[in-house]
């Protein structure tokens, strides 16, 4: 079947169940992550007072539709596959576009560690992680990753988790979270093996996958200052007391200080800001009216940029059934918490959720009218 998106039209097979059978695959729900992968490419300086293209590779080319776009959005583009059907695929879909670009029927690792390119884009089907290392050492500028694999990421598939990310995971409420910041973790401590500090500049956790965009700074010091972003969470799924602490070495408490249940502990996980403010504005100006997410993609981006820097979220709905009160707007429920002198902001994790400085306490005391 052919699909629009953007300004090109590919062929792409067609696919009742992602990831099921031997096509080539394609996933049409991930459109507003291409979508926002043309706006970040668009953000992305790209040194045109240089005279000099900028390269992008999409490593798992598939149907090429990634490799395409930013092709047709002036990029110097190589695709990439080890399938031979994608890598016809992907040479008939540039010929369809009259668009020029390097399609190469290669293991994406040995490329990556062979040829340097401004942006490598990895969107795998699964863990980004066995291709990590070597995007890392063959992009100059900017990482951009894919993860499908939410259940090993958010806790839910503990020993997964534990063996894919070198981390420890857990699955709280605030699990989509859980699971970006899993994989932030994971990718800087990465580059970091290399001198490589990786800044996320733009990063949102979205239906079923985690996707991030890492701005590159090479330097041992650099990569020190992103480390110490790491860090642990220790969560009581009684009282939904959290404390998150930064460093290496794991402290955990032995019993919640709110109520003296018992607690879990996750990391090493992310504990800094997912995105830059400022890039993320750009991405959102990127995007264009003829972009089939254009609405979504601006609010996705207006939320991201406006979200706190708390490394965990509330749901409110949930909150208020754990109170036995009944819910509210969420702009009201947000400017209660404002107005008692707390920061907070909604976030893009789901429509009834927030980041706050207060703890559940303070969070009732500021929203819940006593009667």
């Amino acid at each position: 079947m052919r699909v629009s998106e953007g300004d090109v039209t590919v062929e792409v097979p067609e696919q009742a169940d992602a990831g099921v059978g031997d096509e080539v695959f394609f996933n049409p729900v991930q459109e507003l992550n291409r979508d926002l992968t043309v706006a970040a490419l668009r953000a992305l300086d790209h040194d045109r007072d240089s005279g000099r293209t900028p390269t992008y590779l999409d490593a798992n080319a598939a149907s090429g539709i990634r490799g395409v776009r930013a092709a047709a959005d002036s990029w110097d583009a190589t695709l990439c596959d080890v399938d031979p059907d994608a890598v016809d695929l992907c040479r008939a879909n540039l010929e369809r576009n009259d668009l020029d670009g390097r399609v190469l029927h290669r293991d994406a690792n040995a490329v990556m560690h062979e040829a340097r390119f401004d942006v490598v884009d990895v969107d795998p089907f699964g863990t980004p992680i066995p291709f990590a290392d070597a995007a890392f050492r063959g992009a100059s500028r900017l990482v951009c990753l894919t993860a499908t694999d939410t259940a090993p990421l958010c806790g839910a598939h503990f020993e997964s988790g534990v063996r894919h990310y070198s981390t420890v995971p857990r699955n709280t409420e605030y699990h989509a979270e859980m699971g970006l910041r899993v994989l932030l973790s994971a990718m800087v401590r990465t580059a970091a093996r290399y001198d490589i500090a990786a800044q996320p500049v733009f990063s949102h956790a979205t239906k079923h996958y985690a996707r991030t965009y890492l701005r590159l700074d090479s330097g041992a010091r650099a990569a020190n200052a992103l480390v110490d972003e790491l860090g642990y969470v220790d969560h009581c799924e009684h009282c939904l007391y959290r404390e998150a602490t930064r460093g290496l070495i794991a402290d955990p408490l032995d019993a919640c200080p709110n109520c003296d249940h018992g607690i879990q502990t996750a990391g090493p996980i992310w504990l800094g800001p997912t995105r830059d403010v400022a890039f993320t504005e750009a991405v959102s100006d990127a995007v264009d009216d003829g972009m089939g997410t254009a609405d979504r993609a601006r609010e996705l981006c207006e939320t991201v940029a406006a979200e706190g820097d708390e490394p965990t979220h509330y749901d409110q709905h949930r909150l208020c059934k754990r109170w036995g009160v009944g819910a509210m707007a969420m702009d009201e429920f947000v400017d209660r918490l404002r107005d008692a002198g707390y920061e907070a902001s909604r976030t893009h994790y789901g429509g009834t959720t927030f980041k706050t400085d207060a703890d559940v306490t303070e969070i009732r005391e500021a929203t819940v009218a006593e009667e």
